[in-house]
């Protein structure tokens, strides 16, 4: 297993977002409309994830595309009629749509979108360490490529991954858990599972800090906290409610709270204003410390690099360095612990 130090330098190579990628004129109408047109004449739907600038999200629900988590938007994919599937995220995302859709053309419009739980985790040294533990069963979380989905037993999502965990351990289970450190401590505590962590982070959620949630919360002491459960231990202690994003926005929509702390990538804004209306405040927690220069800002350098001219150019040519492919052995495989996954959340 990596080193922190490891992981991150092999993320930082990864770190290819330039002043260029990130979304350039988020009003250029013109650009607008054409893309509403070639989502018509291409018979292609596109779907975005929380974190994607609010021009696209708003692209997205204007169209009849939908906005939602990771695993959500590859099962609206996969039900949609749409013979192409446009995925405005990072690359695990459009993969898990290909898994769910194979006979579906799957698109994204920069495949060097990535994230840095799935850099972090490299499939060739996982199954390794899968092989050091033959006792454990491995669950790893959908930010993962899917050659890591194809070597677990489970898939989960951050909404989900609290009972799976349950549902292993009352069959007396010990589980290999990946990638993520601060989840897969989240879930431990939650559950007392016996669980074995692979050492992996995302670099947008470790950076928020716990004390200036404090220095928050004296501003605000009516703000609820709503905290995504990658985040350090002592941040999650915070929290009012700890949950993924679409647990986030919902607790948005439902608590009685007149003002929120959101500690989350800041790209959760635009659905979240969408649900609150103008009746709530919505606070961003602060990242990397007073006084201290963030890496992240709360801001996936990856997301960013979704961007309307991309969403232009792949729509328009379709060219194969922006299409998704999932080698077809692999694809069977991580089906499989993805379809645990949708089988157990589908009865509950």
């Amino acid at each position: 297993m990596f080193t922190s130090e490891e992981i991150r330098e092999r993320v930082n190579r990864h770190l290819t977002c330039k002043k260029s990628d990130v979304l350039e004129d988020p009003f250029n109408h013109e650009r607008i409309s054409r893309i509403k047109n070639l989502l018509k004449e291409k018979n292609a739907l596109l779907i975005a994830h929380y974190y994607t600038h609010p021009a696209i999200q708003a692209l997205a629900d204007e169209t009849g595309g939908y906005v939602a988590d990771s695993l959500e938007m590859a099962r609206k994919g996969q039900a949609h009629k749409a013979t192409t599937l446009i995925v405005s995220g990072v690359r695990f995302m459009g993969e898990t749509a290909k898994i769910l859709s194979p006979e579906k053309r799957i698109f994204m419009p920069n495949l060097a979108a990535t994230c840095s739980l799935d850099v972090g985790c490299p499939a060739d040294e996982f199954a390794a360490f899968c092989d050091q533990h033959p006792d454990r069963t491995v669950v790893v979380y959908a930010n993962t490529s899917a050659a890591v989905k194809a070597r677990a037993d489970w898939t989960v999502t951050s909404g989900c991954a609290v009972s799976i965990i349950e549902h292993l351990q009352d069959q007396g289970k010990k589980i290999l858990w990946a990638p993520d450190k601060f989840l897969g401590n989240y879930i431990k505590t939650k559950t007392g599972a016996d669980m074995l962590l692979w050492n992996g982070s995302c670099i947008v959620h470790e950076e928020f800090k716990a004390q200036g949630i404090r220095e928050l919360k004296h501003l605000y002491p009516n703000a609820a906290v709503l905290v995504h459960p990658e985040s350090p231990a002592s941040v999650i202690a915070l929290a009012d409610v700890t949950g993924s994003t679409s647990q986030l926005i919902e607790a948005a929509r439902s608590m009685p709270n007149s003002s929120f702390i959101i500690a989350t990538e800041k790209g959760i804004f635009y659905k979240m204003r969408k649900v609150v209306g103008d009746t709530k405040q919505l606070i961003e927690a602060p990242t990397a410390g007073k006084g201290a220069t963030c890496k992240s800002c709360a801001r996936c350098p990856w997301m960013a690099m979704n961007t309307l001219s991309g969403l232009e150019h792949v729509l328009d040519n379709q060219p194969d360095e922006c299409e998704i492919h999932v080698d077809n052995l692999v694809r069977k495989k991580a089906l499989i612990s993805l379809q645990r996954m949708l089988d157990f959340t589908r009865v509950r």
